[in-house]
């Protein structure tokens, strides 16, 4: 489904997300994939090491940790169908947050 994003007036406001993967393992940790972040108003991008079988509540955990406890909150989310993007940890922050 093709939707039109309008252009966004405000830092935040729109966010693409996507997956570099079958990176050779590198670091201490043996990294082999990327998530990468594009914030569309002001052209920045986020480069976060993973890896590819990584759970959606571990992709979550790392933007928190890494992207959202400085930035704040995107607005909107714009990413293929992934199943880390549309499990219930994403329709329901409460799971990862631990609040009712």
């Amino acid at each position: 489904m093709i939707i039109h994003i309008q252009e966004p007036k405000s830092p935040l406001e729109v966010v693409h997300m996507d997956w570099v993967t079958a990176l050779s393992p590198s670091g201490d940790k043996g990294y082999n994939a990327c998530l990468v972040i594009v914030e569309i108003y002001n052209k920045t991008n986020i480069f976060l090491p993973c890896h590819k079988d990584d759970t959606a509540m571990d992709t979550a955990l790392l933007l928190w940790s890494r992207v959202i406890s400085h930035t704040g909150l995107f607005n909107n989310i714009i990413s293929d169908r992934d199943r880390k993007f549309t499990s219930a940890l994403w329709t329901n922050p409460h799971q990862l947050f631990g609040t009712k």
